[in-house]
């Protein structure tokens, strides 16, 4: 695995996680919101875990069955292709 792929994803799961925290102050402030589409493209581009991680530590959009399910889903897929990746690379 590439240096760089692990730098990416590293660096964009602490910016999902930034991001759900930042959501949530905005939300708590009554002041205007990252939109859900945005919160699930830090996801869906390697953000999953900091995404997941964001929802339990800062008790963000876990009612939200959309972030309950969809989330979760996203990393299931995510492990899936790095073990494809990884067995057959």
């Amino acid at each position: 695995m590439s240096i760089y792929l692990v730098y990416f994803l590293i660096g964009i799961n602490v910016l999902a996680f930034y991001i759900m925290g930042y959501d949530k102050l905005k939300a708590k402030q009554k002041k205007r919101r990252i939109p859900e589409r945005q919160l699930f493209w830090y996801a869906i581009i390697g953000g999953s875990i900091g995404t997941f991680v964001a929802m339990k530590v800062y008790r963000h959009k876990t009612q939200h069955p959309s972030f309950q399910y969809g989330i979760p889903a996203i990393i299931l897929l995510h492990i899936a292709a790095a073990v494809y990746f990884l067995w057959f690379y």
